[in-house]
Order: structure tokens, then C-alpha cells, then sequence
């Protein structure tokens, strides 16, 4: 079996868990009143759990691959020397470092950091249209959960207010 079903059988098993615990576990403490309501807290669960295991059942059966046609693998397990592993390692290592540096460092600064220095490694050289876009998108993205969703991200460094 190809590499995409084996992680495609995985996800099924987690879909399959997670939609057992949508389907039967979420909604048997909801309050009287809101087991009337026509969308429940467990709606959006539910609908995820449902797709994805349709969608991981598609792949593990082989369906979304044309009939008839033998396909090689994408990736190679035997040939995993020829991949870029390392900076796959570095942005597992940059998201984590942005995880942890989110609260102390504030949002705009990990953010911004987190893009640019992503970006570098990815191969990106051109800082001066790097760090203005950068920037800006953290901006916006932001202004939009601060002034629109009304969701507090302390935006500057704790020492800085």
C-alpha cells in the first residue's frame, strides 16, 4: 500500500474516534434549553467528523485515482535523503519557537518574525518587499481579531505595556 493511503488509514482512525465522540459524548451535558436549539455546540464537529471520513475512506479505497492508470508514489520512503528534511525541521522548529514566543514577544513582533524568518528559509531573499508584506499582513490580521472579533492579542511585549 502506497504511502498517501497508510497516512489516509490513519486519519480514518482518528476521524472515526472523533466523530464517535461528536456523534455520542459532546451533546449529553447540553442544559435543557439548549437541547431545543436547531445548531448545537457539537454541529460543526459532527459535519468535520462526517467529511473527513469520507474523504480518507475515498483515499484508502484508491477512488480519486483514474482507473486503469498505475501511479508511483509521490514520496519515496527509501529516498529520503534526497528531500529537503532539514528545512522541514527548521519550520517545525520555527513554529514551535513562535508558539512559545507568542505571549512574552506579543503578537505583531512573533508574528512578523515568524514570516519572515519562515520565508527566508523557505528561500525567500528579497527583504525589502519581505519585511513591508510581512508587516502588513500581521497588521491586518491583527486589526482584524482586535477590532473586529473583539478577541484581545496583546499586540507589543509584556515589558513594553
Amino acid at each position: 500500500m502506497a504511502l498517501d493511503r497508510w497516512i489516509a488509514l490513519i486519519i480514518l482512525g482518528i476521524a472515526l474516534a472523533y466523530g464517535y465522540a461528536a456523534f455520542f459524548t459532546m451533546d449529553q451535558l447540553l442544559p435543557p434549553f439548549m437541547q431545543r436549539n436547531p445548531i448545537w455546540p457539537s454541529t460543526f464537529p459532527k459535519v468535520l467528523a462526517v467529511l473527513s471520513i469520507i474523504t480518507a475512506a475515498i483515499i484508502v479505497l484508491g477512488l480519486e485515482k483514474p482507473s486503469g492508470e498505475v501511479k508511483t508514489p509521490d514520496i519515496d520512503y527509501r529516498r529520503l535523503g534526497d528531500y529537503n528534511i532539514g528545512q522541514a525541521a527548521l519550520l517545525l522548529g520555527l513554529m514551535v519557537a513562535y508558539a512559545l514566543l507568542l505571549r512574552p514577544a506579543g503578537f505583531l513582533l512573533s508574528t512578523s518574525g515568524f514570516l519572515i524568518v519562515g520565508a527566508m528559509i523557505l528561500g525567500e531573499r528579497k527583504l525589502w518587499i519581505l519585511i513591508p508584506v510581512a508587516a502588513f499582513a500581521t497588521g491586518v490580521v491583527w486589526y482584524l481579531v482586535e477590532g473586529v472579533l473583539g478577541i484581545f492579542l496583546r499586540p507589543l511585549p509584556f515589558f513594553l505595556g
